[in-house]
C-alpha cells in the first residue's frame, strides 16, 4: 500500500529518528526536532529584536570579542543578560527565518537588552535579514 507523502512528523524515536518530518524545525515543549532527526531540547525562551552583521562592517573583523572566528552561528548579545558561550537556536517569530543553532560569542556597542546581531557572511544577506523580531531557545 502507497500513500502520499505528508509534512508532518509520523513518529519519533528514543534516538531522534523522524519520518516525514517537516521542512524546517519542529518546536514542542521544551524540545525542537530538527529535519535531520536530531532532536534539542531547550529550558527558556526570550523575545528578542534581531539584526544581522558581517566582518566587513565598520568596526567589526572576523575576531569575536571571546576570541573565536565568525561563522554561521555567531552571535553577538549583551553579555550582561546572555552570558558568552550561551547555546542557542534562533528562529523568526513569523517563522519565514531560521538561523538555527548558535552560539553568544560577540558584543557590540549598539546591542544593548533584548537586541542580537546575528553573523551572516555577506552584506546582502544582512541586508535580506533586515530586523525582524525572533524567538531565542536556550539549548539544556
Amino acid at each position: 500500500m502507497t500513500r502520499a507523502a505528508t509534512d508532518t512528523v509520523i513518529a519519533v524515536g528514543p534516538a531522534g529518528v523522524v519520518e516525514g518530518a517537516a521542512q524546517g524545525p519542529v518546536i514542542g515543549d521544551g524540545y525542537i526536532l530538527l529535519p535531520t532527526g536530531e532532536m534539542l531540547t531547550y529550558t527558556d525562551t526570550a523575545q528578542v529584536r534581531a539584526t544581522a552583521y558581517t566582518h566587513t562592517d565598520a568596526g567589526c573583523d572576523k575576531i569575536t570579542a571571546t576570541g573565536t572566528t565568525v561563522h554561521w552561528g555567531t552571535v553577538a548579545v549583551d553579555p550582561k543578560l546572555i552570558p558568552y558561550g550561551t547555546k542557542m537556536f534562533i528562529v523568526s517569530n513569523d517563522g519565514k527565518f531560521v538561523y538555527g543553532l548558535s552560539a553568544a560569542e560577540d558584543c557590540g556597542g549598539s546591542i544593548k537588552g533584548n537586541r542580537i546581531d546575528l553573523y551572516m557572511p555577506t552584506t546582502s544577506q544582512c541586508f535580506s535579514f533586515g530586523v525582524r523580531n525572533c524567538t531565542i531557545y536556550f539549548l539544556s
